[in-house]
């Protein structure tokens, strides 16, 4: 399972490398900040296996990796990108035009999208999703109307939950992650409420009017690096932070995680499903600089191997969701083969 299959593109670059030496000896790598740990990860144990240099890792941001991964070919350009959901066709598109015309598509296993609290915050917290939707979302019903939210303590959602003020720091939205959370937690919540099932409002009206969050205080964007978040939550014990499941995870002494439903965030709730906020994760690999970058294929298997990808794999040791085994072969053997992914729809 070790052939790279070329593209024409490849061949191009290939030729270009012929007549000059190529700029660069590391791998470059950008994307999603919740997929970040886990490349860094493998970039580590990949150098430490080879003695090659160290791929290097930037969190940029799903979109914003998107856009520079489908920048072009060549060693200018990355040669992966981590991804918190699926390529847009849009994406897709932009890198056709750039020459970014092989791509492999790697569903590297699952993560659940995670609120979380300071371990210092003495409260049983457990919300539903109409409930964090009520919070956090810039228009809520108020009176039979739908307006901006008024909303600014947790007891005026729910007399059951604490008298503090809402404040929840969050991705921005060129990240991956809020466009997983606006899809599985805010337009799942919106479409709870009475006030929408009662009006009959069909999909395309929530994702038109329920999508946006709060710019009035209490939701702050936190920016791509999840590690800043979570220093804001060790300093503030009722603030909470949205985040990839692995930053909880890896923060679990002075974090803990807020339940959903009567569900907490853990690896066996986000791989029964029963943790209703979880998605999958991603990473797509530009095959024209397979055997042109150095190192890059040596790279791709040491993510496709078992030692990282199965479970109890070094992978998921850090929070990752394995995938089941028969599903990882195929992805294995997909991946490493280079097979060129189909367009979007």
């Amino acid at each position: 399972m070790s052939y790279v299959k070329f593209s024409t593109s490849a061949l191009s670059v290939l030729a270009l490398c012929a007549t000059a030496a190529v700029a660069r000896d590391e791998i470059r790598i950008v994307g999603s900040s919740t997929v970040f740990p886990y490349t860094q990860a493998v970039a580590e144990q990949f150098s430490n296996n080879t003695g090659a240099p160290s791929p290097v890792v930037e969190s940029t941001g799903t979109g914003g990796g998107m856009q520079i991964f489908c920048g072009g070919i060549g060693e200018a350009h990355p040669d992966l990108t981590g991804a918190s959901r699926a390529m847009k066709k849009s994406e897709y598109d932009l890198c056709v035009t750039n020459g970014v015309t092989d791509i492999t598509e790697a569903l590297i296993g699952f993560d659940g999208l995670s609120m979380a609290i300071s371990r210092s915050n003495d409260f049983d917290w457990d919300v539903t999703l109409p409930e964090i939707y009520l919070a956090l979302a810039a228009q809520v019903p108020v009176d039979g109307e739908w307006a901006d939210n008024p909303y600014t303590t947790w007891d005026q959602i729910n007399p059951e939950l604490p008298a503090v003020e809402i404040l929840a720091y969050g991705p921005p939205p060129t990240s991956g992650t809020r466009d997983a959370w606006v899809e599985l937690a805010m337009w799942a919540g919106c479409e709870e409420l009475d006030f929408v099932k009662d009006g009959g409002f069909d999909g395309d009206w929530v994702e038109e009017n329920c999508s946006r969050m709060r710019t009035d205080g209490p939701f702050v964007e936190a920016g791509e690096n999840d590690n800043l978040i979570v220093q804001r939550l060790d300093a503030d014990p009722n603030a909470m932070g949205i985040f990839g499941y692995s930053f909880l995870y890896e923060n679990l002494d002075n974090l803990k995680g807020v339940m959903i439903n009567g569900v907490e965030p853990n690896s066996d709730t986000i791989a029964d499903k029963s943790y209703p906020v979880s998605r999958p994760l991603y990473f797509y690999v530009k095959n024209a600089h397979r055997g042109v970058i150095p190192n890059l294929q040596e790279f791709v298997e040491e993510y496709m191997s078992d030692d990282a990808l199965e479970q109890g794999g070094y992978l998921s040791e850090r929070g990752l969701v394995s995938l089941e085994a028969e599903r990882m072969e195929a992805l294995q053997t997909a991946v490493i083969d280079g097979e060129n992914m189909s367009a979007p729809e």
